[in-house]
Formats: C-alpha cells, structure tokens, sequence
C-alpha cells in the first residue's frame, strides 16, 4: 500500500514561500489558537492538526532547516532522510516547546509537563564555517573540524551533584520542573526558579560544574566533503550540537563551506573559467594551446581558424563535479591574442610586409570623408 503524501509545510500554516519571519511567527499564532487541545477538548482531529502545525513551525521558523526544506522537501529535513556525506535529520521539536516559545506557556495543560515530569527540551544547533579550496572542492575530502559545544559534565555525569551527594525532588515544583500561575480563564507555566526546571535539586552541587550538570567541552568530528561542493552548501551532523534539558537529546552541528577564489580558475556553477594567451598567427591560421586543469595535469585545446579575441573554447567534462549528480562541468577558456609590445626586426618585417599585403591600415571614417 503506498505511503500518504505528507503535506506541504507552506499550506498547513496557509502562507507563501516568500513569507518572511514575522508572516510565519503570526501564521503560526493564529493556528495554533484556532487547533490547541485545550480550546477542543476530545477532538481527535484537532489535536492532529496541532501536531502538524508545530512541526511545520519547528521547520520554517529555523533558517537553515528552512533552507533545507526549500531545496529537497520533505527528504532534507525528515529523520532519516540521507543528507551529503550520509549525515541524517534529526526529529522535530517537542510541540510544548514550540508553543511556549511563542505564547509563553499559556494553556496549562495540554503539551505542557506531562505525567507530573519535568518537560524535556532539545539542545541547540550550532554551526560552523570551514575553509576549502577549490581543488579540495573538486576533490571531496575528510575533513576534522573542531568545536565547542555543551555536554554532560564529565565529572558528575550529568547529574550535577557531588559524588556521594544526594539528589531530592525539589519542594517548590514537586518535582515537574514548572510552576502554574493562574490569572482567571488563562493558567501560565513557568519554569520553576528554584530547579532551574530540572525538577530536582542536590544536597552539594559538582564544583566541575556547579550543580549545572553541564560543561563547555572541545569537541573534534570527521566531516566527508563531497566533491563539486561550492561556497554556502552546508552539511548536517545529527547530534552534533549542545546537549537538552531534562534527556531532551542533542541539537545538530551545521557545516557550512567557503571555497576560496583560485589564482587561474574562477568558477561560474560546475563549469572553470579561464584566459589564455594566443598568437595572431594562431588566431588566424589555428593551432592549439596548452592550458592547465584543477586536477594538476595538462591539456592541449584545438584553436578553430579564425579565432576571434574574448572567443570562448569549450573543453567539455574538464569543470567540477556536479553536486550530487554523475558527471563534471565543461572547462571555458577564453582566447586573448597576444600583441608583442616591442616586436623584433625580423617580426617587424614580416608585420610590415603583411600590412602591404592586406593593404596596409584602414582609414578611418573621417579620412573616407575627407577623400
């Protein structure tokens, strides 16, 4: 039985895809009020729009899973979804989360604290450049990259406590990491102060740490570079980033390239631009030209008579790889004729002997007139 389409991100939150920020924010804003379980107390139906709603929010309100989105649909951003170098998505933010990023934890129940538990909260997504040149580009590489991030706190495990030191539900949340202010029809969840939403507190906290549970750590990855990849493109690491809150799991790492200009070669998409110096006996009578290629090698490129300055030749399948396709870009080179500034007796003979030949310099406009 064939898999259900999912549905367009744009659609459900009804906007356009040139809908900016603050579009989404307010498109999120009034579906969310329209479809929350609270205001449809049983309905099945609305609490399955809601959970669309917030994954769509979840999607189109982070830049770069956005850009993701934008480029491959659905298979950029899902769990599981193969990405460059075999980097999966990881899974979308917790709905209660989402929505009190936005309302500020109105409507007590619902997605809130579930089971009298803390909330878990995924941890952040960091990013960073990483500086290629073009023949790295062209090649792919493995690539360590070094970062920081936030993990558990190596000493105390996480739990920020002291070793031998008790943890205790804390008094003041009962242990759900919030606090419910109620303010006549509307309740409002707070993280609880005195936990910092953990839930519970220690008897002594880690001096590694503070009682945090957490620490900044260096952290080294392999990242596999494609070949072909260009300046922009940007990879995704699963798990990569900062830890959550509460066994919220970890945030992603974003690589994104920046490939350097190259002394010889510019780059216009797959294909490799460049000048080379030809004779006007060349120009005229054809000939080839010796030209380098990004790999390193040599190549002899056949120069059509006739040839004419700024004439583009065409080496096809000598550019860069195409991103994640079969095959490679052409190699453009773009014919400058060579005029000698100070020309040997010889030269100017035969210079002066082809000028009689063609019948020397034509006359201007102004000479044909005056005639």
């Amino acid at each position: 039985m064939p898999t259900a389409m999912k549905e367009d991100y744009y659609e459900i939150l009804g906007i356009s895809r040139t809908s900016g920020e603050a579009e989404i924010k307010s498109a999120f804003r009034r579906q969310a009020m329209k479809y929350h379980p609270d205001r449809n107390p049983g309905d099945k139906q609305a609490e399955e729009q809601f959970k669309k709603i917030n994954e769509a929010f979840s999607v189109l309100s982070d830049p770069q899973k956005k850009q993701m989105y934008d480029q491959y649909g659905h298979d950029g951003v899902n769990a599981g979804a193969g990405g460059f170098g075999g980097f999966n998505a990881s899974g979308f933010a917790d709905a209660g989360d989402i929505f009190s990023s936005v309302f500020g934890d109105i409507f007590g129940g619902g997605f809130g604290a579930r089971g009298g538990q803390p909330r878990s909260q995924r941890g952040e997504d960091l990013k960073v450049d990483v500086d290629l040149t073009l023949e790295q580009a062209y090649s792919g590489l493995e690539k360590e990259v070094e970062y920081s991030r936030v993990d558990r706190c190596a000493v105390c495990g996480g739990t920020g406590a002291e070793e031998g030191s008790r943890v205790k539900t804390c008094r003041s949340c009962n242990g759900t990491g919030s606090v419910v202010y109620r303010q006549g029809f509307f309740s409002m969840r707070q993280t609880c102060p005195d936990c910092g939403g953990k839930g519970q507190v220690v008897e002594k906290p880690c001096k590694k740490c503070r009682g945090s549970g957490v620490e900044h750590v260096r952290e080294k990855i392999t990242v596999k570079i494609p070949s072909g990849v260009r300046t922009g493109v940007t990879l995704r690491v699963s798990n990569g980033g900062d830890i959550g809150v509460n066994g919220g799991g970890y945030g992603d790492l974003y690589v994104e390239m920046h490939v350097a200009e190259h002394k010889i070669f510019k780059r216009d998409g797959d294909n490799l631009l460049i000048d080379a110096q030809i004779t006007y006996p060349q120009a005229v009578l054809g000939g080839s030209v010796k030209v380098p290629t990004i790999e390193g090698k040599e190549l002899e490129a056949d120069i059509p008579k006739g040839t004419q300055f700024n004439q583009v030749i065409k080496m096809q399948g000598c550019g860069m790889p195409r991103l994640g396709k079969k095959g490679f870009g052409d190699l453009l080179i773009t014919a400058k004729i060579a005029v000698p500034k100070k020309p040997s007796a010889k030269e100017k003979e035969l210079l002066e002997a082809l000028a009689k030949e063609t019948g020397g310099v034509k006359k201007s406009f102004f000479e044909k007139l005056f005639d």
